[in-house]
């Protein structure tokens, strides 16, 4: 059998935004409905200045296929010392029906993108159906991925922006401005910028609490991406005590998501979790319920959300004869 390689720029001709927000609500949907075998996934810490690997494997019974993913982040002297990013990402991809490797398709792009579309997933379920102002703390690549799901979704605005570093600010305002036309107000501080939130997103790798829980006004939804491992951190734990709060998965959000600290902190239990957004897709559980209601999406990033976007590029490269075929065998 041969095997189909997908280098970058060829992924990127295969799909849009638009798509990968259908692949990731189906993966959601799959995973609240037994069609999902997924394990814990692993993670490894290297030395600084060199980050971190995380691998995630998952079989989705709907398609017959198993997609093993390996994800790099955080090693910031790759492009000048190594000549690469600081993050990268491969995805294999296995006919579950023979095991054979049939597509190896390089992640990074995918990472980005079934991780925007998860958020604008979350907003589509959970915002207010009048919500038009995004608050970003964080403004790296994720968070304009973030930018660029939502903006599929809904009507945006403006942004108000916040992040450590000005240049990187400065250059998200330019790019934002440039690619969509939506203005985006420059925050003197965290506060300033989450206050303004109808939607806030989160796309940072912060180690302790950014967001403090007096600064969220009602009705805001929180879309909380960045923590994803134990020892990170972007909320403070006590905006988790009196809201509406969604994960992706709960056995991962409770060990290595954001619900971890106020768990932790024995300010909510298991039980005050509200749910797993595919169940909210399925119809199985409530939404949002009133205009006041602070609604929280917890999302770890899983193993099926590559699966259903990976598999999708596949088929397209397949019906659009685009990729490279080889054998490892002759």
């Amino acid at each position: 059998m041969k095997t189909l390689l997908l280098k970058k720029d060829e992924v990127r001709q295969l799909i849009g935004m638009a798509e990968v927000i259908g692949a990731v609500e189906e993966a959601y949907k799959g995973f609240n409905s037994d069609q999902v075998e997924q394990p814990d996934y692993i993670g490894i810490d290297l030395p600084s200045p060199r980050g971190e690997i995380d691998f995630k494997l998952g079989y989705y019974k709907a398609n017959e296929m198993i997609s093993m993913k390996a994800s790099s982040g955080g090693f910031i002297d790759n492009p000048t010392a190594h000549g690469v990013p600081n993050g990268m990402a491969t995805i294999l991809l296995f006919d579950a029906r023979s095991g054979a490797l049939i597509c190896i398709i390089d992640g990074s792009l995918i990472l980005g993108l079934r991780t925007g579309a998860a958020g604008a997933v979350s907003v589509k379920a959970l915002a207010r159906k009048n919500a038009r102002t995004i608050a970003s703390i964080g403004t790296g690549n994720q968070a304009r991925m973030q930018i660029r799901a939502v903006n599929e979704i809904m009507n945006i605005e403006k942004i108000h922006a916040w992040d450590s570093n000005p240049d990187t600010l400065s250059k998200y305002k330019t790019d934002i401005e440039s690619e969509f036309s939506i203005p985006v107000i420059a925050a003197n501080s965290k506060k300033e910028a989450v206050e303004q939130a109808d939607i806030l997103i989160t796309t940072t790798r912060g180690k302790g609490s950014l967001v403090e829980a007096d600064w969220v006004k009602p009705g805001t939804h929180i879309v909380a991406i960045g923590t994803d491992q134990q020892g990170k951190q972007e909320l403070d734990p006590e905006i988790f005590r009196s809201a509406k709060v969604l994960v992706d998965s709960i056995a991962q959000c409770a060990e290595k998501g954001e619900t971890w600290h106020p768990l932790n902190k024995n300010i909510i239990t298991k039980d005050d979790i509200h749910g797993e957004i595919g169940e909210v897709l399925l119809g199985r559980k409530p939404g949002r319920e009133s205009d006041d209601e602070i609604t929280i999406f917890d999302s770890t990033g899983m193993a099926i959300q590559d699966n259903t976007t990976a598999s999708k590029i596949y088929q397209n490269a397949i019906a659009n004869n685009v990729g490279t075929f080889f054998q490892f065998v002759e």
